[in-house]
């Protein structure tokens, strides 16, 4: 059964819907790139460790790019056309 609900309850409760899968794929990948980004300047990962931190700089900007900018753009590209020409005013039948 569909719900009825406005652009803005219905961009919310997408948004609340992909917080925690959004969340946990970042975290869970962020987790296991942080000791080769914290093992900066150790011998053997001159080349692993500044790949780490670029990852790890991808999956923040995305995050936060999935999870107020899309939700954004969303809004502002479905909202309703306020330049919209009215419905002429019909008359009454027995007038």
């Amino acid at each position: 059964m569909r719900e009825e609900c406005d652009l803005a309850g219905s961009v919310f409760r997408g948004s609340m819907e992909r917080l925690v899968p959004i969340l946990m794929t970042a975290l869970t990948a962020a987790l296991g790139l942080l000791p080769l980004a914290l093992a900066a300047g150790e011998p053997g990962s001159e080349l692993l460790a500044p790949l780490a931190i670029v990852v790890l700089g991808g999956l923040i900007s995305s995050t936060i790019l999935n999870l107020f900018v899309v939700p954004a753009g969303y809004s502002l590209l479905l909202r309703p056309s306020t330049d919209a020409v009215p419905a002429p005013a019909t008359r009454p039948a027995n007038a």
